[in-house]
């Protein structure tokens, strides 16, 4: 099972997401970690402060501090091996804003499949649908980075396009240090151009995230429908406002031949990397890059048609503080969701490789026959079912 619920991701490290965009906090429980593991709460804050709002002129002017807290699983600064329960408290909810349009369904919005699907809605910022929700995509996959680093994987992302604009070049050092997170500081100043002209205009624009993950072993994916390229696409169209997924050569490569479209093998590994780092769901050691689209906001202050609850048409303007392109908050949210892919089937496959269960010999058959008087630990002959093996 991929999820025991639509709140849930993962196997065998998994995350529940909690809480809406309204309501008093939004959180996350980590279940799968390991005992033992040092925790850096920091490390977490500095993920989320890259996600959070309030960061630029270009982004919605909602002011949350976004601080995460640890409600559980973390004891002096260690795991204890249960349950890590993060949790984000609203500081900054202006409910209001929605009371004029509570009966109305925005386009682009979740509004109406969710009245349909569950007979009612939260119309505040879109309760559960809203992009608030992904704060606790980030935290989790924060965690998920820092057990990825010591592994020697590096997952990170920027903005190759917005609003068409596409760079060329990619200058790690510009991503952070510019608002719509692009990595060609040459196409920067046309595609903030564009971003500012479409808020002018009460509209908004989209943009294409690319995430590369590197340091990535030969084997990480389970065919045939825990496919590593199967999952990311999952985890990256989850996102609320992804509406496509693409994993190297991506759609260019049904407009190819396949002595064109082929990567070249070596001793060293592909000679090329077209596939995007998997070959029949499984990391080929080549980076994995992944690619998503990013809708255009679906809040704007510009008048479009619609219908109430009982369907009757309708005008809509929805006011309040958005964001003119959501791109460039995109990025860590796609990050994270790719983290937690990755470490999950970093740790499936070194349960398919090492076992899951101890062998007979690492078994205490003196201890389990303390704990547990009435099993049979003796075979028919009155020897340990153990006998003969090295005993811890």
């Amino acid at each position: 099972m991929l999820f025991d619920s639509p709140s849930t991701f993962g196997r065998a490290f998994r995350i529940v997401s909690f809480g809406e965009s309204h309501g008093p906090a939004v959180g996350v429980v980590l279940d799968g970690v390991k005992p033992g593991l040092p925790f850096d709460l920091e490390a977490i804050q500095r993920e989320m402060d890259r996600r959070r709002p309030g960061q630029s002129d270009l982004v919605t002017p909602r002011s949350e501090g976004d601080r995460v807290q640890v409600l559980s699983g973390v004891f002096e600064g260690k795991t204890t091996g249960h349950p890590i329960a993060l949790v984000v408290f609203n500081e900054n909810q202006k409910s209001g804003d929605y009371k004029a349009i509570a009966d109305l369904f925005r386009p682009g919005h979740a509004d109406l499949t969710y009245d349909r699907k569950y007979g009612l809605r939260d119309p505040r910022g879109g309760g559960r649908s809203s992009g608030r929700e992904t704060l606790a995509r980030v935290a989790a996959g924060a965690w998920a980075k820092q057990q990825l680093a010591v592994l020697g994987v590096t997952i990170r992302g920027f903005n190759r396009e917005i609003a068409g604009i596409a760079g060329n070049l990619v200058d790690w050092a510009f991503v952070e240090a510019n608002p719509l997170r692009v990595g060609d500081p040459g196409t920067f100043p046309a595609q903030r151009a564009v971003v500012e002209a479409a808020r002018a205009d009460g509209d908004s624009v989209g943009g294409i995230c690319e995430v590369w993950i590197e340091g990535l072993p030969v084997g990480l994916g389970d065919p045939a429908f825990g496919k590593l390229d199967g999952l990311l696409a999952l985890a990256c169209m989850s996102i609320g406002a992804v509406k496509g997924v693409e994993l190297g050569a991506g759609f260019a490569s049904a407009r190819r031949r396949g002595s064109e479209n082929n990567d070249p093998l070596g001793p060293e590994g592909p000679l090329k990397n077209d596939s995007g780092g998997t070959l029949g769901g499984i990391s080929t050691g080549a980076p994995v890059v992944v690619r998503l689209a990013v809708k255009p906001t679906s809040s704007i202050s510009k008048a479009q048609k619609t219908i109430d609850r009982e369907g009757h048409p309708a005008d809509i303007s929805t006011q309040g503080r958005h964001d003119p392109c959501i791109a460039p908050r995109i990025v860590p949210v796609a990050e994270a969701m790719c983290a937690l892919v990755v470490y999950d089937a970093w740790l499936t496959q070194q349960s398919l490789r090492e076992g899951a269960v101890p062998p007979l010999q690492e078994w205490d058959w003196e201890a389990l026959e303390t704990l547990f008087p009435s099993l049979p630990t003796k075979g028919c002959d009155g020897r340990h079912f153990g006998d003969g093996m090295t005993k811890r």
